[in-house]
């Protein structure tokens, strides 16, 4: 409209100049009359001095050819109100016999005037505006002579047009800009203003003005800022308005702002969590099939459709003559009210028929079912839950949706590592957040979340995760996998989590598989994530039409509770071991040979010794005898085991250096660590028999308390 404005303006400005330009060339016409009749005067002159044999001849002459007396009369005639266009024709066709000889510019003038004669034949009526002199389209006339004459002359004028229309353009846009810069620069009143005006009642108005003058100067902030106000200053009052007219907290605000830098987005983004969501049910294929459930939904007078391109089981309902939630095909479990966004995590989890999976956060159900669905009834899935009421719910559904597959349980999602460690192929954590993608749903969160309760819930999150993927089997064949899942769009919830389980455990991400959604952050202002975490996706609801949402695919790696490096290096010690493993059943192979010989010779000994045993039996010398007996006897179990205790005190040290490696390496649930467990080594079995060892200790002992019974005798 602005540009219209301006071309209807311009317009009346060139018709206006026409009109005075024509009295100018009136003017100049009669200006241009009198300087060539001047000239033919003393033309006329010249002539009768150069021939005085004949005066009047010479005078008659050029009377005939030029006719200045008619001329004169011809003036007074047109001042008088006389017949103007016959007259001025015979002047012209005068005027040009004599000025052939002059100058090319003067024949040019003499044809504008031509046309400008020809042009009072009608009168103002008659007048062409296009022909006229210091007119804006002399430009048109120059373009279409300057032509070449191969172009058709229509053609011609439309380039002669063209270049008009361009030119045009130019100029509006030149005022338009000028207009911009002639505006009055926007004065942005202090922080303290504002927090006066919201004591008392706001006016919405101003507000809104406010924050989107506030949005322009920020978008052009160099040229359009106020030399005395920081940028700093102008965000604390955006804050403070979007506070006031939106219902937000000073900590929510911030935080989105930082989400979205563009005022534009952030506006959307604030309107969005205003309107709700578009009600969307999902067909329980158990039961009955997508587009038969449509057509029994329309009988009933509902009006669905299918809800988007990349779900097969979403519908939408537009309206309805009845409650969606009491028809009969909701009560016989053909369909589950459920938002689109719920369909993600489940779609990126893909269950297969036969899997052992596992719902941590599964009230009311949705997702569960969902799940049951894709598994058709097969494997063995768990719904857990937390709260014991809401584990009510999640039976309601399961049997009204026809599931049989379903395990329900009421435990803390933390107890699953020390329950069944390494117990299922693939895990959904549907972890609880904030709620700030649902804002329209409870708009208590508005004012209720401040950095203390996002705290919290982070490390609820960060402890659920590390559970659930210690529940996961990395050897599953077709599992190993956890989706994570929150309804929430700040990133302390989602990519610090998922983060925060990359650098504690031996896992990777992997592509959700959604063909929709925004990549998640490897970089947000202080944060710097693992690059991979461009894989997650992310939700918008003034992007994507569908509450705020996030979700992560996990594989898990390695059964060990430990991060990869510490993996990687406990790979490297395990090879190391082998190595030094080899060297020694070498050396125990040796060190046996030896062992044979040093066994034989000591049965030898010990038939020997028990021999002389009998013979000192009967003498009366105990003492003496005594400590000899005790020599020999010990004398065959200083070579038991030569090298092999040294051996296994190395191998007690290693697995304690092992075990303190992993508490270091411990997840906050003060777990030691889940390493399996080398195979106990043989223990070394004496071949001395036991009985022979006892008797030998009991002599000893004997004959000790005999010496120390002597002593004590006077």
């Amino acid at each position: 409209m602005f540009i219209t404005r301006i071309f209807s303006a311009r317009i009346s400005n060139l018709v206006f100049l026409n009109f005075i330009l024509i009295d100018s060339k009136r003017n100049d016409a009669n200006l241009v009359s009198r300087e060539m009749a001047i000239q033919k005067k003393k033309k006329v002159a010249a002539a009768a001095v150069a021939a005085p044999e004949d005066p009047k001849k010479a005078v008659k002459r050029p009377v005939e050819a030029s006719a200045p007396t008619p001329k004169k009369k011809k003036k007074v005639v047109v001042k008088n109100g006389g017949d103007v266009s016959a007259k001025k024709k015979k002047v012209v066709k005068k005027v040009k016999k004599v000025t052939e000889e002059e100058e090319e510019p003067v024949e040019k003038e003499v044809s504008k005037l031509q046309l400008l004669d020809d042009d009072d034949e009608e009168g103002l009526d008659g007048l062409d505006f296009t022909q006229q002199e210091g007119s804006d389209d002399d430009d048109l006339r120059d373009d279409y002579s300057d032509d070449d004459d191969d172009d058709l002359p229509i053609e011609k004028k439309s380039a002669a047009l063209d270049k008009k229309k361009e030119k045009i353009l130019k100029e509006g846009e030149e005022e338009l800009q000028l207009n911009i810069a002639n505006q009055a620069t926007f004065e942005l009143p202090s922080v303290e203003e504002i927090e006066n005006e919201m004591k008392s009642v706001p006016n919405l108005e101003i507000i809104k003005q406010r924050i989107a003058d506030v949005i322009q100067v920020l978008g052009d902030f160099k040229n359009r800022r106020d030399p005395a106000k920081s940028r700093t200053q102008y965000v604390e009052v955006l804050k403070k308005d979007l506070c006031s007219q939106y219902g937000y907290n000073d900590y929510l605000m911030g935080k989105f702002m930082d989400l979205f830098p563009n005022g534009a987005e952030l506006l959307e983004f604030l309107e969005a969590n205003d309107n709700p969501r578009p009600v969307t049910i999902r067909a329980n294929s158990l039961k009955v099939k997508r587009r038969d459930l449509a057509k029994n939904l329309i009988n009933r007078g509902m009006n669905v459709d299918p809800a988007a391109e990349w779900t097969k089981v979403g519908l939408v309902v537009y309206d309805s003559q009845v409650p969606v939630g009491a028809t009969p095909e909701y009560l016989a479990g053909h369909y589950m009210i459920q938002g689109l966004n719920s369909l993600l995590p489940v779609m990126a989890l893909a269950p297969q028929p036969g899997d052992r999976v596992l719902d941590m956060c599964s009230a009311p159900g949705g997702k569960t079912s969902h799940i049951a669905a894709l598994m058709k009834n097969s494997g063995t899935l768990f719904a857990n839950d937390a709260s014991f009421d809401r584990c009510r719910a999640i039976i309601g559904n399961l049997h009204r949706l026809g599931v049989n597959n379903a395990v329900v349980c009421n435990l803390g999602g933390e107890e699953f590592s020390k329950i069944k460690p390494n117990g299922f192929d693939r895990i959904l954590l549907d972890a609880p957040c904030s709620g700030t993608g649902v804002i329209w749903k409870d708009q208590s969160v508005k004012t209720s979340k401040d950095s203390q309760d996002v705290q919290r819930r982070h490390t609820v999150q960060r402890q659920l995760i590390l559970s659930a993927l210690d529940s996961l089997d990395a050897n599953s064949p077709n599992g190993g996998y956890l989706v994570y899942s929150t309804c929430s769009v700040l990133v302390e919830e989602n990519e610090a989590v998922v983060n925060f389980l990359l650098e504690r455990r031996h896992c990777e991400l992997v592509p959700t598989g959604l063909a929709i959604g925004v990549d998640g952050y490897t970089r947000f202002r202080d944060y710097r994530f693992h690059p991979s975490l461009s894989m997650t996706k992310r939700y918008y609801p003034h992007v994507h039409n569908i509450d705020g949402f996030y979700v992560a695919k996990i594989k898990k790696l390695s059964n060990a509770k430990m991060s990869k490096q510490a993996v990687l290096e406990m790979e490297k010690e395990k090879a190391s071991a082998k190595s030094q493993k080899k060297k020694q059943a070498a050396e125990e192979a040796e060190d046996s040979e030896e062992e044979s010989g040093d066994e034989e010779k000591a049965q030898n000994g010990k038939a020997n010794g028990k021999a002389e045993a009998g013979k000192k039996k009967n003498k009366k010398k105990g003492g003496d005898d005594s400590d000899d007996d005790e020599d020999v006897e010990t004398a065959p179990m200083k070579n038991i085991g030569s090298g092999a205790r040294a051996n296994k005190k190395r191998r007690n040290q290693k697995k304690a250096a092992a075990k303190q490696a992993a508490v270091k390496e411990d997840d906050g649930f003060n777990t030691v660590g889940n390493v399996k467990r080398a195979k106990k080594p043989t223990q070394f079995k004496s071949k001395v028999p036991k009985r022979a060892a006892a008797r030998t200790g009991a002599k000893s002992v004997k004959n000790r308390r005999k010496k120390m019974l002597a002593k004590q005798q006077p």
